[in-house]
C-alpha cells in the first residue's frame, strides 16, 4: 500500500478536513501546521518569525548570489522551504502519514506516494468559508477577495517552487471536486484508489 498520501487544495475546499479524516481512517500521522514548528526548530528560529516569512511568500527579499563566491546567500523564503523540505523527508522516512500543503507531492517525487488536489465551485468556496468563520453575507465581497488571493499565492509557491502548474490534474494521482461529492465520498474515494495501487 501506497506509504505517504500529500493533499494540495484549493483554499475553501475542504482539502485539510479531509486529509484529517483520511489520516483517522487509516490510523496513520496528519501533518500540517505542525511543520511549521518542526522546521522551525530545525533553524533554530522562533515560531511565529518562521510562520511570517512562510506567510509572506511574495514579499520575500532579493535572493544574493555571486558566481565568484564561495557562498550563496538564500533569502529567507527559500531556507524555509529548504527546511520544511527536509521535515516533510524524515517524516517520509520515518512512516505512512498525511501530509497537507508545502509542495510535498514534489519533495516526496522520488517516493512511493500518492498525491491529492481538492477542488470546489468557487461560490460554494466562498460559502463554506463564511460559514466555518461565523462572517455575515455582508462580508461576502471581501472573503471571495481573500480565496482568490490565497489561491493565487498557493499557485505562485508552488510554480516558484516546482516548476509545475498547480492544480494542473496531470500532476497528481487524483483530482476530487469536495462540494459535489462530500467530504465522506472524497475520503471513500482516496481509500478506494489506494487499494488498487501497487
Amino acid at each position: 500500500m501506497t506509504k505517504i498520501i500529500t493533499i494540495s487544495r484549493e483554499f475553501g475546499s475542504g482539502g485539510r478536513q479531509i486529509g484529517c479524516q483520511l489520516a483517522e481512517r487509516l490510523g496513520i500521522p496528519f501533518y500540517d501546521k505542525e511543520l511549521i514548528k518542526m522546521a522551525a526548530e530545525d533553524i533554530e528560529i522562533e515560531e511565529h518569525i518562521f510562520e511570517m516569512y512562510d506567510n509572506a511568500f511574495m514579499e520575500k527579499e532579493e535572493v544574493k548570489y555571486t558566481p565568484f563566491s564561495h557562498t550563496y546567500e538564500a533569502s529567507m523564503s527559500d531556507q524555509i522551504f529548504i527546511a520544511q523540505s527536509r521535515v516533510i523527508r524524515r517524516l517520509a522516512h520515518h512512516g505512512p502519514c498525511v501530509i497537507v500543503g508545502r509542495c510535498a507531492d514534489m519533495v516526496l517525487k522520488d517516493e512511493q506516494c500518492l498525491n491529492l488536489f481538492f477542488y470546489a465551485n468557487f461560490k460554494k468556496r466562498v460559502q463554506r468559508i463564511c460559514k466555518l468563520e461565523g462572517l455575515p453575507e455582508s462580508e461576502a465581497k471581501l472573503t471571495e477577495k481573500r480565496v482568490r488571493e490565497i489561491d493565487q499565492k498557493r499557485r505562485d509557491y508552488y510554480q516558484y517552487y516546482t516548476g509545475n502548474e498547480w492544480g494542473k490534474p496531470q500532476n497528481y494521482h487524483l483530482c476530487l471536486d469536495s462540494h459535489k461529492a462530500g467530504m465522506e465520498a472524497c475520503v471513500d474515494a482516496a481509500v478506494a484508489y489506494m487499494a488498487h495501487l501497487g
